[in-house]
């Protein structure tokens, strides 16, 4: 028997994937759609329940993403949050306008208070702190709806109707910041919409063994292992689906970590599968060789990745299907649906136009980072691997800010493998989602052995996070800061100063480029 199905639709907001996340969280499948999904495709994809997403515009401008009103009459409960709260009031015969003044406008943590007799709000506090993102108002409620959260700015911060099953709220029950926000979710989803939490990754793993043998039946399959969380764990379900039609090819570009290439070839060594090392260094970094843009090096990469797989592929006979290991922030971070684009992914929109493969199979595409890491214990891949730092495609290429050498690459990896032991020595990793250094453009005059010197910035970056769709950035002890700058500058050359970002997700992304 098929899943029950939550449909999230998108208009457009930057981290609307976390609504999707947090539907997971409550073990009831979804997915993020267009929001221009026809209404006999809804019917089709016959949905529990529906969530509008936020997004940037206001829905009074005509030119606005809209939705075609029938949705309403479906007889399938509705969430709509911030943006998709005023589209589901002004869809239904209410008023939004912009907000007349300042106050009405919100924005950050805000005190709210709520009607716990509203299914919504079911069982929860009364008061609590809500994440607003709001300069629109809904002046007038539709007919049929009630009032459910207000704040000392708003009166109408939340509205429900009870009867049909329509919920709206302006603020953002999906980030972290909101007090309860996933309690809310959940009532939602059983409370209203039904459901029995009949998703495992279990059940996903199967359902994905089962299709990837369908799709490839006697074909063969290359995948391109990096030696990271999400190719590694492609690797296994994989495995587990076509055997000894797989073949992993690791491309060593000279873009990774101190020594990772080595540990890479060992880690996979036991394995039952066909591994191939192939030594890329010298075509990667000569394409690379002036390029300064980052979007510019992601398309370099990503179409020299490519490149090297159709030839190995040759090498070896016939392949039909190129694997990745995408996972779902890569592909809304590539743009999806009306979201702007914020970095392409080598393995997303940094694909070159022509593949010449039959088709790409990207067997994680619809997991979080977080749902990875479950999917890799599933399968019983050993915990070094499972619980790896996260690492990008591009690998180093992106922590060189500017123009790419050998020698800044060599720099780089240095440093990084002195804040990587001394976090391990401290016992921080446990604390820590993602830490790394990045070489920086800028140089700066200092002070070495009674000489001036004229060298290298280096930035420290650390965060954590649940799901990398937002991060909050580590409060790393100081001793730890000051024993890691000191061995930089002492062991490492051309680096004379250290800095440490201290800027979460969003604004900032958690990669520099």
């Amino acid at each position: 028997m098929p899943n029950q199905k939550v449909l999230v639709l998108d208009f457009g907001g930057q981290y609307n994937q976390l609504i999707a996340r947090r539907v997971r969280e409550c073990s009831v499948y979804c997915e993020v759609k267009p929001y221009t999904m026809t209404l006999d495709e809804i019917r089709a994809w016959s949905p529990i329940g529906i969530i509008f997403t936020g997004g940037p515009n206001s829905v009074y401008d005509p030119a606005a993403p809209h939705i075609d009103p029938e949705i309403f009459t479906l007889g399938v409960p509705i969430l709509g949050i911030c943006y998709g709260c005023q589209l589901l009031a002004q869809g239904l015969g209410g008023l939004v306008t912009p907000a007349q003044d300042d106050s009405a406008r919100e924005y950050g943590k805000t005190e709210t208070f709520y009607d716990t007799s509203c299914r919504l709000f079911a069982g929860l506090p009364s008061e609590g702190i809500s994440w607003m993102s709001h300069g629109d108002y809904m002046a007038r409620i539709p007919a049929g709806f009630t009032l459910a959260a207000h704040s000392a700015a708003c009166p109408n911060v939340a509205i429900c109707d009870e009867e049909r099953g329509f919920y709206g709220v302006q603020f953002h029950p999906e980030v972290n910041h909101t007090e309860n926000g996933l309690a809310m979710i959940r009532n939602f989803l059983y409370g209203v919409c039904g459901a029995v939490g009949d998703w495992t990754m279990g059940d996903f793993m199967k359902e994905s063994v089962a299709a990837i043998r369908a799709k490839v039946g006697s074909g063969k399959v290359l995948l391109a292992l990096s030696g990271g969380v999400d190719s590694s764990v492609a690797a296994a379900l994989l495995a587990e689906a076509v055997g000894s039609q797989l073949t992993c090819v690791f491309v060593d570009h000279g873009l990774m970590r101190k020594d990772e290439g080595d540990e890479v070839e060992a880690a996979f060594a036991p394995w039952d599968i066909n591994f191939v090392r192939v030594d890329a260094e010298k075509r990667f970094l000569a394409r690379l060789a002036g390029v300064t843009e980052p979007e510019r090096k992601r398309k370099i990469i990503g179409e020299e990745f490519i490149r090297v797989f159709e030839e190995e592929g040759k090498k070896i006979g016939r392949v039909d299907y190129l694997a990745q290991g995408t996972i779902y922030p890569d592909v809304i971070e590539s743009g999806l649906g009306s979201a702007a684009t914020i970095k392409s992914h080598h393995n997303v929109g940094g694909l070159p136009d022509f593949v010449d493969f039959r088709e790409i199979i990207e067997p994680l595409r619809l997991l979080f980072k977080d749902e990875v890491r479950s999917l890799g214990r599933e399968l019983g891949l050993p915990d070094y691997l499972v619980n790896r730092q996260p690492f990008p495609g591009p690998g180093l290429a992106i922590r060189v800010i500017g123009d790419i050498t050998k020698e800044k690459l060599d720099l780089l990896r240095e440093a990084d493998y002195i804040f990587r032991d001394e976090i391990a020595k401290a016992g921080l990793e446990g604390e820590m989602s993602q830490y790394f250094a990045v070489l920086t453009n800028m140089r700066s005059v200092g002070v070495q052995g009674d000489s001036r010197t004229y060298d290298y910035t280096l930035a420290l970056r650390s965060v954590t996070t649940s799901d990398f769709m937002t991060a909050d950035w580590t409060r790393i002890p100081y001793p730890t800061l000051d024993r890691v700058s000191t061995r930089i500058v002492n062991e490492v050359p051309h680096i004379n100063r250290i800095v440490y970002d201290i800027t979460s997700k969003p604004p900032a992304t958690i990669e520099w480029e």
